[in-house]
């Protein structure tokens, strides 16, 4: 083998692709994507992949490369499941080896190759460092993933390092429909893990619960935009409801009951240094789950109710 050749490329939102990334790094193997001009230069690639998670047209697209093979390229297969499509059998009889995941794929598979290879997907976890037991500080911060702004976390470093105390930031991402984890996320969280280093913890899409619960143990809630928070921000009201001390960015559109050290926290008006008086902070919660409380839902409902007519 010369490469791994794999359909989905970011562990992070891909199984088949996390066992691959983990298969190829110890192999000491490139890992390209399928249709990739580096994987179109391979002579004996290893093509591990799950055919029903292709797109519409990309068995298509996989037939047509098979295809084009000439005699040089000498494949291996590591199927996860079989369908018995057109392409799948076309990949069969080009195959020197065909490895499978598990024993029923082995059995079905055996009638049809004379070199399938039962084996197994062990699980890998790039990432497998404890939350630490306890510590000064604690930041959390979730958002749409294209909308991660790495250039105020590099100040709001420089804010926690001068505390001279022990922190950690915890973040989670949601995605918007019509992006992607692959190009909206990686590229910030890649950023983040260079500026917080061991300091930060990735926590993937997180449910509600987990949401809530993250929001009423940290010591802030960090949310940061591009020019300053907003009355439509949901992230940042969702953790003024469930009493988080919100550290952002106000400009003069921001609300106008968002008042730093008031019912905020303005890291442009911290001037070198956080609030860390539990008082404050305590004092800085309530009226902050007071100002979301009047940009609530019944507020809202009765903005509404109170100009139109409601009803089929």
């Amino acid at each position: 083998m010369d490469s791994l050749l794999s359909y989905h490329m970011n562990p992070l939102t891909c199984g088949v692709a996390r066992f691959n990334r983990a298969l190829a790094d110890q192999l000491g193997l490139p890992m390209h994507q399928l249709f990739s001009a580096e994987a179109a230069r391979c002579r004996r690639p290893l093509l591990s992949i799950k055919l029903s998670e292709f797109a519409e047209g990309d068995a298509e697209r996989l037939e047509a490369l098979v295809d084009g093979w000439g005699k040089a390229v000498e494949p291996r297969l590591f199927f996860h499941d079989y369908s018995a499509t057109p392409v799948e059998a076309k990949l069969l009889r080009r195959a020197s080896t065909v490895y499978v995941g598990n024993e029923a794929l082995a059995a079905e598979l055996k009638a049809l190759h004379d070199d399938v290879v039962e084996a197994w997907c062990p699980g890998y976890l790039f990432d497998a460092v404890p939350f630490p037991e306890e510590v000064d500080i604690s930041l959390y911060t979730f958002g749409m993933a294209h909308k991660v702004r790495a250039d105020y976390y590099y100040e709001l470093h420089d804010l926690l390092e001068a505390t001279g105390k022990s922190y950690c930031l915890y973040i989670s991402a949601a995605i918007h429909e019509g992006k992607s984890l692959d190009d909206s996320f990686t590229s910030a969280y890649e950023e983040l893990k260079r500026i917080f280093g061991d300091k930060i913890f990735f926590l993937g899409f997180i449910s509600d619960t987990g949401l809530y619960n993250y929001l009423r143990r940290c010591t802030f809630f960090a949310a940061f935009f591009g020019s300053g928070v907003r009355a439509n921000n949901t992230s940042v009201n969702t953790a003024m409801q469930c009493g988080a001390v919100v550290l952002t960015n106000l400009d003069e559109h921001s609300p106008h009951d968002f008042v730093h050290l008031e019912s905020i926290v303005d890291i442009r008006q911290c001037q070198g240094e956080l609030p860390l008086d539990k008082a404050l902070l305590e004092g800085i919660a309530a009226r902050g789950r007071s100002v979301a409380e009047g940009r609530g839902w019944r507020p809202l409902l009765e903005l509404l109710r109170g100009r139109e007519e409601i009803g089929c």
